[in-house]
């Protein structure tokens, strides 16, 4: 008699995923409210006017090409003489992510190979190749013979979800031909590297070093993250790393720096010299002074490539993407990418100070298996660790760039790919993933989507 009563007692109420408050805000009060394919490009509105024109002039520089020398462009020649790309935007193109070659002969993507070998410098750094140096520039001047270049082949990775679904993995194998100044040593370690998108980056280095080292001291559940310590040019100190693939670079400054003197051949004061090969005399070579790009132009472009905000979150209320953000804590993915920081209240940028923002990562290393590693040591880092990949923005780098490639090397063409060549400390949350039925994947893929 009670049939209805009883029923509708047992029954239980959904009750509707709610965001948190400000979840939508990944970049705090500077997120930009943009969508488009420019959405990476925007500067943070909390900079002053004096920021705000720097970031402008810093833009420039990053977009625009730089020439040999002599030219009468006087503020942007100095290009090589060995080169891997001729602008910043040439590898960050919209300020965005690359991607490996499409065809045989394709420049300027965002991919380079990183030459070392065993052992490391007093410094902690990894020893050059004696020849080569630390990096192969795939292009040179005119009248200066090319390093080399490289081609891909890639080898299929089966991996079966437990519904049965095989996705078939893309394993980069990489070949240096052509090789310009003699042969590779022996034991060379190939390093690929993609360029990152580069917003946020301002903003991650506001947060405090004591923030990132209680993530390390929280280790649990087989996950245990790792500070790098690497070398602080300036300083002439061990700072913790932050940027880079393997956090080896301790400032933006530094990373910006380093990648005009690697990718470019622009000498600035915090790397003056010439990457030159072994027996090549950079001085009889034409340069566009000492250093190539002034200080106020280097401080402009550091500025600019510090202040770039994060674009606001997308379908952030949909029920999918809640479920798909319970899902994401629940296979413990967030115990390297954690949701939800602070920046400090000391940053040289007053507008990055002490802001909520949520870029998914933790900033230090982890083991991620031998599917993914190089073998190559970086500063504290293994050949199999590599830091933790901020997911901001991952949503939107086909709307900016075109393409889906993900992971150090671009080998993943989607989300689910990279997911499934996470190894060693995250082999536990892959092998749950493979367990999700096709709603719950989706969800899944539709809240990391959302970032």
């Amino acid at each position: 008699m009670c049939f209805i009563a009883c029923n509708s007692s047992e029954e239980e109420e959904y009750k509707p995923l709610t965001p948190e408050e400000g979840e939508e805000l990944s970049g705090g009060s500077s997120t930009v409210f943009n969508e488009s394919a420019e959405a990476f490009g925007f500067a943070s509105k909390d900079l002053t006017l004096d920021e705000s024109s720097d970031f402008s002039v810093g833009n420039s520089f990053f977009r625009q090409s730089w020439v040999t020398a002599p030219s009468s462009t006087t503020a942007r020649d100095g290009l090589g003489p060995f080169f891997n790309a001729n602008a910043c935007a040439s590898c960050h193109f919209k300020d965005g992510r690359g991607r490996p070659p499409t065809f045989e002969g394709e420049l300027g993507r965002g991919l380079l190979l990183r030459l070392s070998l065993p052992g490391i410098n007093p410094d902690g750094s990894s020893f050059p190749e004696p020849t080569y140096g630390s990096q192969l520039q795939d292009n040179a001047i005119l009248g200066q013979t090319i390093k080399g270049k490289y081609t891909i082949t890639y080898q299929t990775v089966n991996e079966t979800l437990a519904d049965g679904i095989v996705i078939e993995l893309q394993k980069p194998v990489y070949q240096i031909i052509n090789l310009g100044y003699g042969a590779l040593a022996g034991g060379v370690l190939v390093s690929p590297r993609v360029a990152n998108q580069i917003i946020g980056m301002g903003l991650l280095e506001a947060v405090p070093e004591s923030t990132i080292l209680a993530f390390a001291a929280n280790n649990s559940n087989g996950v245990s993250g790792k500070a790098n310590y690497v070398y602080d040019v300036q300083s002439n100190s061990q700072k913790l790393g932050r940027f880079g693939w393997k956090a080896n670079q301790p400032s933006v400054r530094q990373q910006v720096a380093g990648a005009f003197s690697g990718d470019m051949g622009i000498t600035s004061s915090v790397f003056p010299n010439e990457n030159c090969p072994s027996g090549v005399d950079c001085s009889s070579i034409p340069n566009g002074g000492s250093p190539e790009i002034s200080e106020a132009n280097f401080n402009r472009v550091v500025l600019y490539s510090s202040s770039l905000a994060v674009p606001v979150r997308r379908n952030y209320t949909s029920q999918d993407v809640l479920k798909g953000k319970k899902i994401f804590e629940e296979i413990n993915c967030t115990s390297c990418h954690i949701s939800k920081m602070q920046t400090g209240s000391d940053y040289p940028i007053l507008g990055l100070r002490n802001q909520t923002i949520r870029p998914y990562t933790d900033l230090l290393l982890h083991d991620m298996g031998d599917g993914l590693a190089d073998g190559a040591q970086d500063f504290l880092a293994t050949g199999s660790e590599w830091r933790t990949q901020p997911l901001w923005g991952i949503g939107l780098i086909n709307t900016v760039n075109g393409h889906t490639r993900l992971l150090h090397d671009g080998r993943a063409r989607n989300v689910t790919e990279a997911i499934l060549w996470h190894g060693g400390e995250a082999l536990s949350s892959k092998n749950k993933f493979k367990q999700l039925g096709a709603t719950e994947r989706n969800q899944l893929l539709a809240f990391i989507n959302s970032l």
